[in-house]
């Protein structure tokens, strides 16, 4: 069943966000603060305990369904010589996927995670985004409702990461638009372009937001006009978790900047999400800024396809384990603080 018909339908959905158990994250709160430790000594891992009652609305979290959705896609931005690598490789690393070889298919083995990866048409990319729109809003719709649809209610835990070339240069010309600035603001080197490449980028996100400056007040317009199939896939993706109740690690530059729109739409938008890791793409840092929002990790990782939501999920484990398992002064005979 298509979710959103029109774009009408996905901005009143966008709009109409529930709104968080709190009563679930006091009781979280209540729990750690009769747990043998210091109050406050368990740092971030506390206020994670929080988090996942707060968005699964329950106030014993559990993670007994963490499923991590990787979708690609290609850009025809990639034309303008953007990428260190040519766009055939998206098509081979999702490949590499399938038959188990990646870094994403190791990182869900060992966080307990189930892996999905979601192709779209990639002989078909998005069109050149300085040259028109990116996608035409059939395009896009079909792109959120793939991703919409691939969140199973019941998930405890999403994480969302992405693979296509040329997608870093259109997570930083989403967060010019969104945020302000220019390609030099926000451009990185991606896969490792030379002087020359970057230069060429930062040019590209300068050529796109000038092309479409009479949408850049209208956050799924930047999305549609600017963004990636992938993109529009997480995003839609980002929107279920919200509807059904999931909490979200986002992986890093290109799934923050896909998702970022929501935050753009509505107050609290992402509140259900977290950022899971700070990426070496210097752009990632300034948006995680923009949206308010602290990474879990700083592990000098770019590559993308959830690798670093993956590497995070053990931390939620160990808060959750922490949280549940621990036991509390007066069940362990302990002298409570005077």
């Amino acid at each position: 069943m298509t979710q959103f018909a029109t774009l009408a339908d996905l901005r009143a959905a966008c709009l109409d966000l529930p709104a968080a158990d709190d009563a679930a994250s006091d009781a979280v709160a209540a729990r750690q603060g009769q747990l043998t430790k210091p109050p406050g000594s368990l740092g971030r891992l506390e206020e994670l305990a929080g988090w996942l009652a707060r968005w699964q609305r329950r106030e014993m979290p559990q993670l007994d369904k963490v499923l991590v959705l990787v979708f690609a896609g290609n850009h025809g931005v990639t034309a303008r010589g953007v990428s260190a690598f040519p766009a055939s490789v998206t098509v081979q690393i999702v490949a590499n996927f399938a038959s188990g070889g990646a870094a994403i298919n190791q990182l869900c083995k060992a966080a307990g995670a189930d892996l999905k990866v979601i192709p779209f048409d990639l002989e078909t990319p998005t069109a050149d985004f300085t040259q028109g729109s990116a996608m035409d809003e059939a395009g896009f719709l079909a792109a959120v409702n793939t991703g919409y649809e691939a969140v199973p209610a019941g998930t405890d835990l999403l994480c969302l990461g992405e693979m296509g070339i040329g997608n870093t240069t259109v997570a930083a010309v989403l967060a010019a638009a969104l945020f302000g600035g220019t390609g030099a603001d926000w451009a990185g080197r991606g896969t490792g372009v030379d002087d020359a490449g970057l230069e060429r980028k930062r040019e590209t996100i300068d050529a796109g937001l000038a092309r479409h400056a009479n949408s850049l007040a209208d956050p799924l317009e930047v999305a549609r006009s600017l963004g990636g199939y992938e993109l529009a896939g997480m995003f839609g993706a980002a929107l279920a978790a919200r509807k059904h109740g999931i909490p979200v690690l986002l992986d890093g530059f290109v799934s923050t900047a896909a998702a970022a729109p929501l935050a753009k739409l509505t107050p609290g938008g992402l509140d259900h999400a977290l950022i899971a890791h700070t990426s070496a793409e210097p752009g990632h840092r300034r948006l995680a800024e923009a949206l308010g929002m602290t990474p879990l990790l700083d592990l000098g990782m770019r590559l993308g396809e959830a690798s670093g939501a993956a590497t995070a999920v053990p931390i939620l484990r160990a808060a959750l384990a922490c949280h549940a398992g621990m036991a509390t002064f007066a069940e362990a005979g302990v002298d409570e603080k005077d």
